[in-house]
């Protein structure tokens, strides 16, 4: 993580581009000859699916001293921001990637530090000054784009293009589509009639077509293109982190790749209402519904260890979790988080409320250390707090099963009482629905871990043993 000696000169004309336009820091042009002694901070790999990063802020100004252990910068990675501690002692000559640098690549160049101070100045005129990571794009950029969207042929068409389409009578062939895989968007077909392509082929049109019907047609481009230029202005665009953007792929992934199975349950949250209020009035000890849930999931998992288990997709087997590590998706600005209650079930409920809401705080403020939210072996999502009652969770890989939590209802059922009479009375009715991946989990293993949770709900205190 604290970068490597630079051994090679690096061609300084290399201005290789990124798509988006954002430059590549490989070309940082640098003549290594002319340099004192050095080291180069690279990107680091900060979690085992990260690719690429965004640099959120840098901790220390160029000239700065740099003692081991220091924290340079803060990295967003795909699972939240870290901050990258300097393995070097040094001091900070060059800074290649400033903040707000988006998607530089893991091992590409972000800062160089020298030994000695009197080397600042001449790391500083070593390093070309056009050399930095820029935000902004190529101005012949758009040209380029221009030129890629003239050779794409229509393969596909959008319903709002479709629509357009009908509505003016267009010529497919004559337009061209911009979108992924030459597909035809509702903003070309507004293009090409505000250059004058669909008067013309309209007019065309209206030599051939009867009398009775050019009037609705010649009225009809104006009051469209007038009502779908007011849609296009009312949108704004949001850009998506980095951890969002990774939550999209993975989540798409796991709908694709993972068989889903899917069992539910509805427990009666009574027994669970009614320790809570005990461990509150009697001991003082505060926890909320969430918290006796991971314990009584824990316990369940422990009781049935076939429920604790991952695919391993190369090997293509089973293998059983020896720890039960809970994940507990937590909603932040930047994206779900999941933090982790390592050995749940050996924890006491008070400590598990205590440790949730420690990395509760740290997931909404982007201060999770990697061994923090990186190998649970089973996920909790809850929105009891919503007005939720049922809900389907996606896995979230490598695991292979997540419980989703439905808020609390009170519903009327027949209770037998004390002397074995069947009565009408009110009970408090939560559904839990668990998603399972079907290579792992077969109808009886998850039966038997559903079975054995419910348990854990009917005789709730017997997880305070």
């Amino acid at each position: 993580m604290g970068g490597s000696e630079v051994k090679e000169d690096i061609p300084p004309q290399q201005n290789v581009k990124k798509e988006d336009g954002v430059q590549d820091t490989s070309s940082v042009g640098i003549n290594t000859s002319e340099l004192p002694p050095h080291i180069l901070i690279e990107m680091p790999a900060l979690s085992p699916t990260m690719s690429q990063g965004n640099i959120a802020k840098w901790k220390k100004k160029e000239g700065d001293k740099i003692e081991v252990g220091d924290v340079i910068c803060e990295i967003e990675t795909d699972k939240a921001t870290v901050e990258f501690e300097c393995l070097e002692e040094g001091y900070l000559a060059r800074i290649l990637a400033p903040e707000g640098s988006k998607d530089i690549a893991v091992g590409q160049a972000i800062a160089v530090t020298v030994e000695d101070a009197a080397d600042l100045e001449v790391v500083k005129n070593a390093v070309f000054s056009g050399s930095a990571v820029k935000e902004e794009k190529p101005i012949h950029q758009d040209t380029r784009d221009a030129t890629r969207s003239e050779k794409t042929s229509v393969k596909r068409i959008s319903p709002a293009a479709k629509l357009l389409i009908t509505e003016h009578g267009l010529d497919t062939s004559s337009l061209k589509a911009s979108g992924a895989h030459g597909t035809l968007l509702k903003g070309d077909v507004l293009a090409a009639i505000k250059s004058g392509l669909g008067s013309t082929i309209v007019s065309s049109k209206e030599k051939t077509a009867p009398s009775a019907q050019v009037h609705p047609k010649t009225s009809a481009p104006a009051s469209t293109e007038s009502r779908s230029s007011k849609q296009t202005d009312s949108f704004e665009d949001f850009p998506n982190s980095q951890i969002r953007k990774v939550i999209a792929t993975r989540l798409l992934e796991s709908k694709q790749n993972i068989p889903h199975l899917y069992l539910s349950s509805d427990v009666i949250l009574d027994p669970l209402l009614s320790l809570r209020k005990d461990l509150k009035e009697r001991h003082n000890v505060k926890v909320s519904v969430n918290d006796i849930v991971i314990k009584a999931v824990a316990v369940a998992l422990r009781n049935v260890p076939e429920a604790n288990a991952y695919w391993d997709a190369e090997k293509g087997e089973v293998f059983l979790c020896d720890s039960v590590d809970i994940s507990i998706a937590v909603a932040t600005e930047k994206g779900l988080m999941t933090p982790i209650v390592r050995n749940a079930d050996q924890k006491t409920i008070s400590a598990i409320s205590s440790e949730v809401k420690e990395l509760a705080e740290k997931a909404r403020a982007g201060k999770l250390k990697p061994n923090e939210f990186q190998g649970g072996t089973f996920s909790i999502s809850n929105l009891g707090m919503f007005p939720v009652d049922h809900f389907c969770a996606i896995i979230n890989p490598p695991q292979a099963s997540i419980l989703a939590v439905g808020r609390g209802n009170k519903v009327v059922e027949p209770v037998i009482g004390s002397d074995g009479i069947e009565r009408p009375a009110v009970v408090t009715k939560m559904n839990l629905t668990l998603s399972a991946d079907h290579r792992v989990f077969d109808g009886k293993v998850g039966g038997s871990f559903l079975s054995a949770l419910c348990s854990n709900f009917s005789e709730i205190r017997r997880l305070l043993l």
